[in-house]
């Protein structure tokens, strides 16, 4: 008896059953918003764990809340629905905790429209298999303020002073508040990265026909461009916030350099002789085109053609022609040449008369 009293004794004593879980999905902490156009794009951590800190085994739909109020008490009239992956249930716990739901929401016209300080909050509402949930994620707010639609007729032209980007815009029919300003910007991606790179900005809704010139770019490569609007918002003694519009198409763009440097100017011609060999020197203002290789030199007779007499590029804006006969008259020019070989025309000619 004694023996058996003892194990008895050694027994761990099991305590109160615990109650059913309720299988409520924790409410996600990081919804996270992004605006462009009238399209506001939701992103949220799919719960892995309920209010009572078990796995999540059933998960149903989840309701997307907007509203105008500053904080939301209650999702009312959901404006849409993310269905679970399908596959949830299937998955490992591990990897339900890295699982992320996205959903897109179209902002009415007329709430875009109700006033340019205004702003929309969202929450979204995981709700069980039961169609029960255990409240409202985090709130996050996006402003209401209207964009303008993107620019038409978006184009761009190779030229030797810069890639021209030109597009028709829409005037503005209604008078803005002062603190709202609708602009242009304008992006570049090269062939192979996926990084937008801001080329410049345009004052959007005074004028239609628009025009932007890119100057840092490489020569010899292919680029991509497109144009978005995008409206600011400026309030006294609060931070300037963004909206984003929608974007135009992409235009391709080979910046193929045909273009050849200025032609150079002010050339003179001076004779030198008595007393040495004779030569003539010849000067002329520099090109200050940044890709410029070097200059050459053309001479003629009287009545002939002009004939390039240097043999490599000539490197300063100086030459000294020494194979010269008296009795003759010189006729010169000269000519800029670029890193890709591209060739200006032929300067003004300066002459000089040997004795």
């Amino acid at each position: 008896m004694t023996g058996l009293s003892l194990f008895l004794g050694g027994c761990a004593s099991v305590g109160p059953p615990l109650p059913p879980s309720l299988e409520l999905p924790k409410p996600p902490p990081d919804l996270r918003a992004k605006r462009k156009g009238d399209k506001v794009t939701l992103t949220w951590t799919i719960p892995a764990r309920t209010t009572d800190r078990q796995s999540v085994r059933y998960l149903g739909k989840t309701r997307v809340c907007r509203g105008v109020e500053a904080a939301l008490t209650q999702c009312g009239n959901p404006v849409g629905e993310a269905a679970p992956p399908a596959d949830f249930a299937r998955r490992k716990d591990t990897d339900r905790k890295k699982l992320s739901a996205t959903y897109t929401d179209t902002l009415p016209l007329n709430l875009r429209l109700s006033g340019a300080f205004g702003s929309a909050t969202y929450a979204v509402e995981v709700l069980n298999r039961d169609g029960r949930s255990a409240g409202l994620s985090n709130q996050v707010h996006v402003p209401l303020t209207d964009t303008l639609p993107p620019p038409t007729d978006f184009a761009a032209h190779v030229t030797a002073k810069g890639v021209v980007l030109t597009w028709t815009g829409q005037l503005l029919a209604f008078t803005l508040p002062s603190l709202v300003h609708y602009k242009y910007r304008v992006y570049r991606r090269d062939e192979a990265g996926k990084q937008e790179v801001p080329v410049g900005e345009a004052d959007a809704g005074m004028e239609s026909h628009l025009t932007l010139t890119d100057q840092n770019f490489e020569w010899e490569k292919t680029y991509y461009y497109h144009a978005d609007t995008f409206s600011t918002i400026s309030q006294p003694g609060k931070p300037e916030i963004q909206v984003e519009g929608d974007d135009t198409p992409e235009v391709r763009v080979f910046t193929d350099d045909v273009f050849p440097p200025a032609v150079p100017g002010g050339l003179q011609a001076v004779f030198s002789g008595p007393g040495q060999q004779a030569f003539i020197d010849l000067i002329w203002s520099p090109v200050s085109d940044a890709d410029l290789a070097g200059y050459n030199m053309y001479r003629r007779e009287e009545g002939g053609t002009a004939v390039k007499i240097n043999s490599e590029l000539v490197k300063t804006p100086a030459y000294r022609d020494m194979k010269i006969a008296s009795g003759k008259t010189y006729f010169y020019s000269v000519s800029a040449v670029d890193l890709r070989g591209n060739e200006s025309g032929h300067s003004e000619e300066a002459s000089e008369s040997l004795p």
